[in-house]
């Protein structure tokens, strides 16, 4: 079954809220074997697997990327911007950002992307439908050179918006689908103050609601459970890797059910089924002992949009201190869960 003809009807009316007429050209880009198998993983880097985080909805990879492709394709109607919005999570393994910090790059995450244009390359069904659209892999393997798909935090793009919305509406229920349209569509093609395009609000009040909503998330993305539970892990898959049982190609082949299979018959299954059933991480401010525990920072995720031209955080002092105190969120406990001890990593 076709990726579009197997969507829920949430998913369905969502996509439907980011364009209307959804792009027929995209289909097939949609349906390569190196897009569908960004199904099988989900957008929320595993944590959906634990009780820690009980309103887990299963949001893959690939929706979020469709989703972003969409959003381009609105504001721009570019095939290139819109195919290297599709394509910018197409080197995403299992697990997502917890590579990321398997490879110990927590504070960016983006030591996955280097394989985004190697992965193109080689894909026979990419590379065909791209020809035949007189389309060059340099134009659009690199989805940061076009300001409206993706930007430096923290300015709001195609990427930030769709991860956005869909977490406030789908995983962490923090918005409605009404609420959702509301802020899109107050959405248009801006230029900020440093004379590039941005996407930015028309109205104060949709943007403060969408800073309300992304500064609550951002606070979620690297709180002490999320923290915990990427780099477990980003650990038990480090450890596997060394024991011969995986390696990291299988990790850009395999879903993320395939992978938890190999977890739950490894010697690592009672330490993997304690986190998931984990319903609190307990926290410390001085070294656990005998115990494992994750003691460091992570990537602050945070948007300050513009609304007609400024930041939303320069003529609003409520979004301003959303966003305050988002920012100065601590992160400096250890994180631990009891039962978990050194010697089972």
């Amino acid at each position: 079954m076709s990726y579009l003809n197997n969507l829920s009807k949430e998913i369905k009316t969502y996509f439907k809220i980011l364009e209307p007429d959804f792009p027929t050209w995209l289909e097939e880009y949609i349906e390569t074997p190196e897009m569908r198998k960004q199904a099988g993983i989900s957008m929320t880097c595993g944590t959906i697997y634990a009780k820690l985080f009980p309103d887990s909805y299963f949001y893959s990879s690939l929706d979020h990327s469709a989703g972003v492709a969409l959003i381009v394709w609105h504001f721009t109607h570019d095939k290139k911007q819109t195919l290297a919005g599709l394509f910018h999570d197409i080197a995403t393994p299992a697990f997502k950002h917890c590579v990321d910090y398997m490879n110990g790059d927590y504070m960016t995450q983006e030591s996955t992307e280097e394989l985004t244009t190697e992965i193109i390359e080689s894909s026979k069904e990419i590379m065909r439908l791209l020809k035949r659209d007189g389309i060059e892999v340099s134009e659009i393997d690199d989805y940061h050179k076009y300001p409206i798909a993706d930007n430096d935090t923290p300015q709001l793009s195609a990427d930030r918006l769709e991860y956005s919305l869909s977490n406030s509406l789908f995983v962490y229920t923090q918005n409605t689908l009404e609420q959702v349209k509301n802020i899109y569509n107050d959405l248009e093609v801006q230029t900020n103050p440093d004379g590039e395009i941005e996407l930015g609000f028309k109205t104060r009040k949709f943007a403060r609601d969408f800073v309300r909503t992304t500064s609550k998330m951002s606070v979620i993305y690297r709180d002490n459970r999320t923290r915990y539970s990427m780099q477990f892990i980003a650990d038990i898959l480090k450890k596997l890797s060394a024991d011969g049982k995986i390696n990291v190609k299988d990790l850009y082949e395999l879903s993320e059910a395939d992978v938890i299979k190999i977890i739950e018959n490894s010697e690592y299954a009672k330490a993997f089924e304690i986190w998931k059933n984990a319903e609190k991480v307990k926290t410390t401010d001085t070294k656990p002992s005998n115990v494992y525990y994750v003691h460091h920072g992570s990537k602050v995720r945070y948007i300050d949009p513009l609304v007609k031209g400024e930041r939303i955080s320069r003529v609003c002092k409520i979004a301003k201190n959303y966003i305050d105190k988002n920012l100065a969120f601590d992160m400096n406990k250890y994180v631990y869960l009891d039962g978990i001890k050194e010697d089972l990593l």
